[in-house]
């Protein structure tokens, strides 16, 4: 197999909500394939930071503060980044989030807030970016970031699951609408992965050296959940992603790849302390 294949030279990627954790993992693994990359921040300080780190991978930045919940500071992004580059190869619908509450304790304002920034964004974005990628006659990739809550019943993250149950069907509803124009769609699908805000940072600069460290029980509990027995690493999302942009996935649309460590296999089963696999309640405490 020819190792240019996984080549990103000479393709501009645009990733929304790239500053920090997922998003700006998979952001500098594109620029370390080649690629030239844009982005769209709402913390100014992460863009500083990001667009240092790519160019010192002697790869082109462009990185917008903006709060991809503005639909139209999204649009002017996305069409400001095909004006510099002068094309747009790879979009990542990155940006998300969500606050862990009951159902009847959201307000109105509360789960308009998780529809904006969960589903609405990545709808703005992806419909933004189509018609430059159309128009530029070389196919494309789209490359949504949702979750396995998704898929699964998520009791305090109802909106928000339902948001990313959304972009799953859209994922898989646009790779038959725009199979004809080459542009392949498809999503990563992460469970627990370490990033700033799984670790409490949600302003400044990435700095992984303040991050607290978790605790032996909190580590256990991760261990016996998730099957491989650690957290996910930011890095593997964007490894992944990586992939669906290349031409290794050329052949490839239409699909959700789970990046959980085995979590969404699992199907409910958890470690108990003796390392057998029990569903609970058969789980020791």
């Amino acid at each position: 197999m020819d190792a240019g294949i996984i080549d990103l030279t000479g393709q501009v990627v645009f990733v929304t909500g790239g500053g920090g954790g997922i998003g700006r993992s998979i952001a500098l693994n594109m620029a370390d394939m080649g690629a030239d990359v844009a982005l769209i921040e709402a913390v100014p300080e992460r863009c500083e930071q990001l667009t240092k780190m790519i160019e010192a991978r002697s790869r082109k930045a462009l990185c917008i503060p903006g709060n991809v919940m503005d639909v139209e500071a999204l649009q002017h992004a996305i069409a400001a980044a095909a004006e510099k580059f002068g094309r747009l190869d790879v979009l990542v619908n990155n940006a998300g989030g969500v606050t862990r509450r009951g159902f009847l304790d959201l307000a109105e304002k509360n789960w308009r807030r998780h529809i904006d920034l969960n589903l609405v964004s990545n709808l703005a974005a992806t419909q933004a970016a189509l018609p430059v990628m159309i128009a530029g006659e070389r196919g494309g990739s789209i490359i949504n970031v949702t979750s396995i809550e998704a898929a699964r019943a998520a009791p305090g993250y109802a909106v928000y699951a339902a948001c990313k149950a959304g972009v799953n069907n859209l994922t898989r509803t646009l790779a038959l609408e725009f199979a004809e124009h080459g542009i392949r769609v498809n999503a990563i699908a992460p469970d627990y992965t370490v990033t700033p805000g799984t670790r409490g940072q949600f302003t400044g600069p990435v700095d992984e050296a303040s991050w607290p460290k978790p605790s032996a029980e909190q580590e256990d509990v991760i261990r016996r959940r998730i099957p491989l027995g650690r957290a996910g690493i930011d890095e593997e999302c964007g490894r992944v992603a990586v992939f669906l942009a290349s031409q290794m996935a050329s052949y490839v649309t239409g699909t959700i790849i789970p990046v959980d460590g085995g979590t969404w296999a699992s199907g409910g089963w958890v470690r108990n302390r003796d390392d057998t696999w029990v569903l609970p309640p058969e789980a020791d405490t």
